[in-house]
């Protein structure tokens, strides 16, 4: 009889590390109303969650070897389970990205509904319009930007220090859980643009309100995929 074969890459997914065939397609979920699509992210963060713990429970995360030195599968955990666990994680994470980007496309397409509205109603008000008038309601900023790195995506969407985020994709005053929602949208979209509306102080009793596209991206040459600090409010 021959000796056992040597299994070098046991650690890796048995399936392939594509989406699931429940990923929200762009036809599938452009149907979805906003409720709908943020219960599908609470869905997929929830799974992810419990099967973080299902690694957790072995003692391994995503890049623990499985196999000795020699080469042969690890005796002291279940390596078929994990095989499976960090699979399903993989493709998971790839419908989490996927559907962070539909939401996105979600906001963009609310935003511009608003000002069509908005443009309209300046249109038709001009005439009895007052002077210290607001056209359009804004929300309440909820972060200022502290510090922006030379290079980083954060200077070339245009953000500067000083800067107070009324809205950072699908997250506002109403629900940043002190910023945590901030860094699960920049996490979700990596490498996808994200609209932020800024308010920029212009002069003492001034504030310029704007409108910015962000792409958070790895290796710009700095720290974070922003390379700004914000702080709340």
């Amino acid at each position: 009889m021959g000796l056992p074969l040597r299994m070098e890459n046991l650690h890796a997914p048995t399936v392939p590390s594509g989406p699931t065939s429940s990923r929200p397609s762009n036809g599938d979920a452009g149907h979805l109303s906003f409720a709908e699509l943020q219960q599908r992210k609470d869905n997929l963060e929830a799974e992810l969650k419990a099967l973080g713990g299902v690694l957790d429970s072995h003692g391994v995360d995503m890049n623990t070897p499985l196999v000795t030195r020699d080469g042969f599968p690890r005796s002291d955990i279940d390596v078929a389970q994990v095989r499976t666990t960090r699979a399903r994680i993989i493709r998971l994470r790839n419908d989490y990205k996927a559907l962070m980007s539909a939401i996105e496309k979600h906001i963009h397409k609310h935003f511009e509904s608003l000002d069509d509205d908005v443009a309209a109603a300046e249109v038709g008000a001009q005439s009895s319009m007052l002077p210290d008038s607001v056209p359009e309601v804004l929300g309440a900023p909820f972060a200022k930007v502290n510090t922006v790195a030379p290079g980083s995506p954060a200077e070339s969407a245009g953000l500067k220090p000083g800067d107070e985020l009324r809205t950072f994709g699908y997250v506002n005053h109403t629900n940043h859980d002190n910023l945590k929602k901030v860094a699960e949208c920049v996490q979700g979209n990596e490498g996808s643009q994200i609209s932020i509306r800024v308010s920029r102080p212009a002069s003492v009793t001034h504030r310029e309100e704007l409108r910015l596209t962000l792409t958070p991206r790895r290796n710009w040459g700095g720290r974070g995929m922003l390379g700004c600090h914000i702080l709340p409010l």
